[in-house]
């Protein structure tokens, strides 16, 4: 049988870079539908960019007629993962666990067909194994040698703190997960990020001893920042899908600023768009890359994706508002509307001769009226993207009757709504 059609459009994507046996996944997969599983560390409320590449792997092969098994870490929660990570992460108690599963379920929503596929925490199948009966089903199968020998677990051991026993048995509870899901899920396949990769072939190894059948396991390349960090929630400038941890509107942005260089690479790996298709963005973009369209189509195609369509248009809307050069329109505020602070205002103040004096202080974009009046005399002032002078605010410049964009300096932005 030939090379599997979907393993070769993951490769073209560079989502492909361990597996068990590629020749054998290969024909598994041409041969019927498998079952996957990809795991997700409940330890935040929201998923985040790094777990989006796994979720959109799902959604991938279920696209493709496989059917996926989300599993959330309920108990390796409890315990962590030592992969990728230099220190030891704080322990959940099981009322955040809770907390946090809800959050991510609703996200998942969204990104897979959550009725064609499976939701299980690993909690409910390991809540009540006991030590002596985990020591002799699983870790009887496992070698200390073989364990010690993989990367995540070295690296903590060669570290300064070492690691402690609590994670050096995350590999065996995430491989008893694995034979778990086989027995009783009929799963063949488990799929995770490069870092995961000691702990998926311990699973894969623990099914082929207990169980004497083969299973096979897939990584793909980390997603990483040009620092070299891997988009997580332990770093610094986390991307949540939680539209209230990032906005939409700073979701949407972030994509915009991608680097050139990283810009086909994500499209391929973040986005549903075909590989040919990219293949011609890509070429368009290079003979305009000031225009930044292909950053455009990223960022529209990962925000619809999380958000949806509507937040596509309102993140696009407000940008408008804020950096583009058409008048301003009722529409651009109410896309601008929670992206940037907003005031109050009643109509008689705005009329007075000294309204947008006023509006300054109320705001408080300015501390005190002789600052607004300063501010305005060195041009520090714009109303509705234009710099003023005049301590007036015509009624021409209330858009709609209600809206007024504040500017003092180039960062700093208020929408004053006017009330009666």
């Amino acid at each position: 049988m030939g090379k599997s059609r979907f393993i070769d459009e993951l490769e073209q994507r560079g989502l492909v870079q361990d597996t068990t046996d590629l020749s054998s996944l290969e024909l598994r997969l041409e041969e019927k539908p498998i079952t996957l599983y990809h795991g997700i560390d409940p330890s935040a409320s929201s998923l985040h960019i790094g777990n989006f590449v796994g979720v959109l792997m799902l959604r991938r092969f279920q696209d493709a007629g496989h059917r996926p098994i989300v599993l959330i870490g309920g108990s390796t929660g409890m315990i962590g993962d030592p992969g990728g990570r230099s220190d030891e992460r704080n322990l959940l108690d099981e009322e955040t666990l809770a907390g946090n599963l809800e959050g991510i379920r609703s996200q998942l929503e969204k990104l897979v067909d959550l009725d064609n596929a499976e939701l299980v925490n690993n909690f409910e199948w390991t809540k009540d194994v006991n030590v002596l009966d985990f020591l002799r089903d699983v870790g009887k199968h496992a070698t200390v040698n073989q364990m010690v020998a993989r990367d995540s677990v070295r690296t903590r051991m060669e570290g300064k703190h070492g690691i402690s026993y609590t994670e050096f048995s995350y590999m065996l509870l995430q491989a008893f997960d694995f034979w778990w899901l086989h027995q009783n899920h009929n799963c063949e396949l488990q799929i995770g990020g490069s870092d995961q990769w000691g702990n998926i072939a311990q699973g894969v190894d623990l099914i082929r001893r207990r169980s004497s059948v083969s299973a096979h396991g897939l990584t793909w390349p980390l997603i990483t920042r040009s620092d070299g960090q891997k988009y997580g929630k332990s770093v610094d400038g986390a991307v949540w899908l939680d539209p209230e941890m990032t906005l939409p509107y700073e979701f949407h942005q972030y994509w915009l600023r991608v680097d050139d260089r990283d810009l086909e690479r994500f499209l391929l790996q973040l986005t549903l768009l075909e590989v040919n298709e990219i293949s011609e963005i890509v070429k368009e973009h290079e003979l305009a890359p000031e225009n930044r369209l292909g950053q455009g189509l990223l960022a529209d195609e990962i925000t619809k994706l999380v958000h949806g369509e509507t937040a596509v248009r309102e993140s696009r809307l407000a940008a408008e508002a804020l950096f583009g050069e058409d008048d301003l329109t009722v529409d651009m505020f109410e896309a601008l509307r929670g992206v940037v602070q907003e005031t109050p205002i009643s109509s008689d103040v705005l009329a007075s001769d000294e309204g947008l004096i006023e509006a300054l202080v109320i705001s408080a974009l300015v501390g005190s009226k002789g600052e607004a009046r300063r501010l305005l005399k060195q041009g520090g002032v714009s109303l509705n993207r234009k710099k003023t002078s005049s301590s007036r605010i015509d009624a021409s410049e209330i858009v709609g009757n209600r809206y007024v964009l504040l500017q003092k300096g180039k960062k700093q932005r208020n929408i004053l709504i006017v009330t009666e």
